[in-house]
């Protein structure tokens, strides 16, 4: 299926705010996700680098997010617990909350980190998960098993 909505951008502070009003009809999650994931390539990539988020719908009522950068080495990380007093290291602690499953695709010169999440009216924000099989896998470019 093809993007229902595809947004090219340069990485800096103010167009997170843009992606978030873009994706609006999405819900809320997919709004907070595609924020943290924009976030996290200003912080560890760098400003002013080209992003691509993508969104479109999947089959079984989930909602599938993309962004993709230029460097396919600056893998995200999910830290254990970020304290009270830390600035950061609770994005990916949030997208792992958030969604069913994540992962990293990586490809030559660029990376698109996703995830997937349930978004169709009457579907829970977040699927129950009575206990995990395993860690998401982020940085090491495998997803998450939890469907």
């Amino acid at each position: 299926m093809r993007p229902a909505v595809a947004l090219e951008l340069l990485a800096a502070p103010g167009e997170v705010s843009g992606v978030r009003r873009a994706l609006r009809s999405y819900g809320i999650d997919v709004q907070l996700c595609a924020s943290e994931l924009v976030t996290n390539v200003i912080r560890h990539v760098g400003e002013g680098v080209p992003v691509t988020v993508r969104v479109w719908r999947e089959e079984g009522g989930r909602v599938r997010l993309g962004v993709t950068d230029p460097d396919p080495r600056a893998l995200p990380v999910l830290v254990a617990a970020a304290g009270a007093e830390a600035e950061s290291g609770r994005g990916l602690a949030l997208l792992d909350a958030l969604a069913v499953r994540w992962g990293v695709e990586q490809g030559a010169g660029r990376k698109t980190v996703w995830c997937e999440l349930f978004a169709e009216a009457g579907a829970p924000k977040t699927p129950e998960r009575p206990g995990r099989r395993r860690r998401s896998a982020g940085a090491l470019g495998q997803s998450s098993a939890r469907s």
